[in-house]
């Protein structure tokens, strides 16, 4: 069997802000539930806030965690950079 191959979808069963949901993943299950119990506290934080519908409250986490994506692909990138910039220190020396 080719190590590279996906394994096959396994299910997973998580809640996010009092809703279920059947999800499958050919990951690490424990992974997919890390970050839907993430997402729950994150929603559950801002519901906390105020008086919000739960679309709202489902757009703003999703704003938070755009935002920080964005700052680790910035963060990736300057150290690609880094990177970048020792190898070629390493292949002048």
């Amino acid at each position: 069997m080719d190590a590279t191959a996906p394994s096959d979808p396994v299910k997973v069963r998580v809640t996010v802000f009092n809703q279920v949901y059947n999800l499958s993943t050919t990951g690490d299950p424990a992974e997919l539930e890390e970050s839907a119990r993430r997402v729950d506290e994150l929603m559950a934080s801002i519901a906390r806030g105020g008086n919000l519908d739960a679309a709202r409250i489902a757009v703003l986490a999703a704003m938070h965690l755009a935002d920080q994506l964005r700052l680790a692909e910035q963060a990736t990138a300057r150290l690609q950079s880094a990177v970048r910039q020792l190898d070629k220190v390493i292949d002048a020396a």
